[in-house]
């Protein structure tokens, strides 16, 4: 997590000398998410937590964006889209769908899950280990066909 935080501050200062607004507001957002996060934990966030929050944020920014061009607000859709494009930056590399495939695939065989009904303990297993650099709902999609396919 200090590095990030150390990433940060550097990418900051170096927004607040360049006079980039969306820059510096995006990165002073995320380093407020990131102490709100510490606070509620009551301890240091280790580099998967924080990694957390920043795709949580990257989530936020996402919906937003959807939300705006539903109502017609492009001046807002932009806004975000560039906010989006800053925390991005910061994000773990995320896994490729054939990584998570082949994760998930281990994850089943150490499990000995055979059929659709383990997919909670597969899931329980296998989302610490792609935390912040996969989205749930793809992994549980992916969890669920390879189960599907087992069970034949």
């Amino acid at each position: 997590m200090m590095a990030l935080q150390e990433q940060l501050v550097a990418d900051m200062k170096a927004a607040l000398r360049a006079q980039d607004p969306v820059r510096l507001g995006t990165i002073r957002l995320l380093r407020a998410a990131l102490q709100n996060a510490e606070k509620a934990l009551g301890q240091p966030l280790g580099e998967a937590a924080a990694a957390e929050v920043v795709r949580r944020e990257i989530k936020r920014r996402q919906e937003a964006i959807e939300a705006y061009r539903r109502g017609g607000r492009e001046d807002l859709v932009a806004q975000e889209e560039a906010e989006l494009e800053v925390l991005q930056a910061y994000q773990a590399e995320p896994l490729s769908e054939a990584e998570l495939t082949a994760l998930a695939r281990q994850v089943i065989q150490a499990e000995g899950a055979t059929s659709r009904k383990d997919l909670g303990r597969v899931m329980k297993a296998l989302m610490p280990r792609v935390q912040g650099r996969a989205d749930g709902k793809l992994v549980n999609t992916i969890v669920g066909a390879l189960l599907e396919n087992a069970g034949d």
